[in-house]
């Protein structure tokens, strides 16, 4: 059934539009003559963030959306990467910048030109952020920045960040802070490493001794940055539940169903109840984000239901990733691993022969599966941690009262 943007979000049937969608057919005619686009033609021809509004989108509703990103999996064509910039540095300039800023920075966010990262958490201000103590004092046409953040993804390898800090000391901590375009390359400031126990080095602290950042990378009001953190982190929020079981990324549910089907299926009924499980959540997710693009598209700014997905997707991914390691069996202590390794067609033919079989490769090798599976307790703590999105839930959709203030 072919859904129209207005009657979509009533309907069960969340199947494609067929092949002669417009969309699909819009799409093809520009591959034809861009086989193997680079970020940049993507990004002009509107292809990176569909649904944003033109000239960086096409304005297009949930179900163009969909019809583009299967037709660019068909193609092969893979979009450029740059999850802080897309997914929330962008939205918030869009929201608030000026069009000069617009100008500036958003098709080298999108192409993947320039690279972004967030200086939002501090020691002692992660998931109550507005504790955070980094200053920034007004001089002349610039702002001088001082003090810490922590956990800062990417930053070593960024050429922008977006950045929170108090520009008002004497406001209560709602107030005050105002948000910033931060160079990364600036002087003064420090990044030093952060490696996790997957062995990887993604985050960071950043440490600003005295930086001076440009008057013009004030975004939104001086002592405006609340307003403008929560629309940063209600896009984090919907950027951090995408179908991937990794805050968006890896394999899905519906992978890891794949693959034990395409192994011959396990013999446990509790496994197989538990994969009917996994693959459950998985749809009323992507139900949940066909949501949240209708929300972006009608204008509106992801409010509570973001946190509603987010914290229902980060105890997905770890459900995901336990049971992938649940079904490798033994296997899951070699560092690469996948789900099915050991199977074959079917578990009689595991071993058949004295000989380990897998005749079903996961489109996930196995890398990724154990990676993920280390790195999946802090899919509960990023972005907000489970907690703060349940407290956020209470209050702005059940109506409960917020904690009382015994500071």
């Amino acid at each position: 059934m072919r859904l129209g943007s207005e009657a979509y979000a009533a309907q069960v049937d969340l199947a494609l539009p067929d092949e002669d969608h417009p969309a699909r057919q819009r799409f093809r005619e520009w591959v034809a003559d861009h086989a193997r686009p680079t970020g940049r033609e993507l990004a002009e021809a509107g292809y990176v963030a569909p649904h944003w509004p033109a000239p960086w989108g096409l304005a297009a509703d949930p179900i163009d959306q969909l019809v583009i990103d299967d037709e660019l999996r068909r193609a092969g064509i893979r979009r450029p990467v740059n999850p802080i910039g897309i997914g929330w540095a962008g939205p918030t300039i869009l929201h608030a910048g000026t069009e000069a800023q617009k100008q500036r920075w958003i098709l080298p966010i999108l192409s993947g030109e320039e690279f972004w990262c967030q200086l939002f958490s501090e020691p002692g201000a992660g998931s109550d952020l507005a504790s955070l103590t980094t200053r920034a004092v007004r001089d002349g046409d610039e702002w001088v920045v001082s003090g810490q953040k922590v956990w800062t993804t990417f930053a070593h390898m960024a050429k922008f960040g977006i950045l929170l800090a108090r520009t008002h000391p004497g406001a209560t901590k709602h107030r005050g802070i105002s948000y910033f375009v931060c160079p990364m390359s600036s002087p003064g400031i420090e990044i030093r490493p952060l490696v996790d126990m997957t062995g990887e080095h993604a985050f960071n602290e950043v440490f600003f001794d005295e930086v001076r950042i440009p008057g013009d990378h004030l975004v939104g009001e001086v002592n405006g940055g609340w307003e403008l953190a929560k629309v940063t982190l209600g896009n984090e929020r919907v950027s951090l539940s995408g179908e991937g079981s990794l805050w968006g990324n890896g394999p899905t549910a519906s992978d890891l169903v794949d693959d034990v089907r395409q192994a011959g299926g396990t013999p446990s009924p509790v496994l197989r109840q538990r994969l009917a499980r996994v693959w459950t959540e998985g749809e009323i997710l992507r139900v949940l984000r066909l949501r949240t693009v209708s929300a972006a598209l009608a204008g509106r700014t992801p409010g509570p239901e973001a946190s509603v997905r987010k914290a229902l997707a980060d105890a997905h991914g770890r459900h995901v990733l336990e049971l992938a390691r649940d079904l490798a069996g033994p296997y899951a202590t070699l560092p690469d691993s996948r789900p099915t390794e050991g199977w074959g067609n079917s578990p009689a033919e595991a071993t058949a022969g004295g000989q380990v079989r897998n005749d079903h490769p996961t489109p996930w090798d196995g890398a990724t599966w154990s990676r993920g599976f280390l790195f999946s307790p802090a899919l509960t703590i990023g972005g907000g941690t489970s907690e703060v999105q349940r407290n956020i839930v209470a209050e702005k959709v059940l109506g409960l009262p917020r904690d009382a203030d015994l500071s």
